[in-house]
């Protein structure tokens, strides 16, 4: 892929929403303090994430080898809402890692309490996707969170099960098959339905997501107006997820002990892939040798997630856990975390580097993934714009979908809850 294009498009897609540093020791705190501890003395540093970022034991271990002084110690949620709620417990208070990351979806929330925030260093600044950096940054031009991925979707998929259901399973194929609209994915999940008496897609609310990382104003716009219960836009997703997604669909939601083992054991057959899942899938069906990704989604693109790492300003080591952020998403480890988890660089350097552009992924038959989710980068056009509110909105609206696909409420009746629950918001 031609790199010059992908960053123009990287910066056209930044207009939708809102340099590498050289470590020294474990130097450098927040807007260039400087500490004046013992950069020799022993420290333990915690990091704080939720599925898989990519950093393995052995990239961790590149810099504790790097700072013989430092002991690094990862803990990881299975999801992001188990991170989000410990987060928001305890931000200001006690109890958090020495860095702790945020997912999109709730980072503007965070950024309400970015004095509670250690700032980055300004070597820093100009390294990211200028709406990634954007994002981080709050109304006193502090930057707050170093980015790291961003979540460019293709559709992964299984091409044994494919084959069986008669559907075609090299990934040209499968990309010509998906090439359309979201009716057009649900009318191939139809098929495949009736070919095997299974759904095709993993969870009804992925499908939710899809669609909605489409849609520029979903629940709220800029200037605070509420147009969640109003937004047609919303309410086409909710009736094309509840109508036809649902009946397609193995469970309501994702990250159930029931949905990690699904991958392996082949109860659906189809996932909205962001490069951060890939290492999802291959993590929890490591012997499944049918999983491959397609160049394709859905009307067009979408970006679902990416994420940042912050530092907590009361933390005990905030100098050396802001110099341990600054090398994590450098340009390199960024191309280090992708070839792991298939996690997408927000760093503008690493989109020069053939270990990006030339990857291919062993476990999804040597797909060309640094290639597939580079274009697939390219095809996004829309951003949400997303406030404190987001959050709290979207997860409600998940859990009317939820209710439907439980048969706890009718559609119209669990879309008239979700109302009454935004305007008691």
């Amino acid at each position: 892929m031609n790199s010059r294009a992908f960053r123009r498009s990287a910066v056209a897609v930044a207009a939708f929403s809102a340099s590498a540093i050289v470590l020294a020791g474990c130097a450098g705190g927040g807007g260039g303090s400087e500490s004046s501890a013992d950069p020799d003395e022993p420290i333990t540093l915690t990091i704080a994430t939720f599925n898989d970022f990519g950093y393995t034991d052995e990239l961790l271990q590149e810099y504790m080898d790097e700072h013989p002084n430092v002991t690094i110690v990862h803990n990881r949620a299975a999801e992001s809402g188990d991170a989000r709620a410990n987060y928001f417990q305890k931000l200001g208070k006690e109890g958090l890692a020495d860095i702790e990351a945020v997912e999109i979806d709730w980072f503007a929330e965070a950024m309400q309490y970015s004095d509670l925030l250690a700032e980055a260093p300004d070597s820093v600044k100009g390294r990211w996707l200028d709406w990634k950096e954007a994002a981080a940054t709050d109304p006193d031009g502090r930057l707050v969170g170093f980015g790291t991925d961003i979540g460019p979707q293709g559709i992964c998929y299984r091409a044994d099960l494919f084959e069986a259901a008669g559907l075609p399973s090299d990934r040209e194929g499968v990309a010509e098959l998906f090439d359309g609209d979201w009716e057009n994915f649900l009318d191939v999940a139809d098929q495949y339905r009736e070919a095997t008496g299974k759904p095709m897609i993993d969870s009804a609310n992925s499908v939710l997501q899809g669609i909605v990382n489409q849609i520029e104003y979903t629940y709220t716009e800029p200037d605070g107006t509420v147009i969640a219960t109003e937004n047609p836009e919303i309410q086409d997703a909710y009736e094309l997820v509840t109508e036809r997604a649902v009946p397609n669909s193995a469970y309501p939601g994702q990250w159930s002990d029931d949905w990690f083992a699904s991958m392996a054991n082949g109860e659906f057959a189809t996932m909205l892939c962001p490069g951060w899942m890939l290492g999802v899938i291959s993590g929890n069906a490591p012997d499944v040798t049918g999983w491959d990704i397609a160049d394709v989604f859905p009307n067009g693109g979408g970006n679902w997630g990416g994420s940042y790492l912050t530092v907590p300003a009361n933390g005990a080591n905030v100098d050396a856990a802001l110099a341990l952020a600054d090398w994590l998403t450098a340009p390199e480890q960024q191309v280090k975390a992708f070839t792991n988890a298939g996690t997408f660089p927000s760093q503008l350097e690493a989109y020069e580097d053939p270990a990006l552009t030339d990857a291919t992924n062993e476990y999804f038959n040597d797909a060309p993934t640094g290639e597939i989710l580079s274009t697939r980068a390219e095809a996004v056009t829309v951003a949400p714009y997303k406030d404190a509110s987001y959050f709290k909105y979207h997860d409600a609206l998940q859990n009317a979908v939820t209710r439907v696909f439980d048969g706890v409420e009718d559609a119209q009746t669990s879309w008239d809850t979700w109302v009454a629950e935004v305007e008691a918001f």
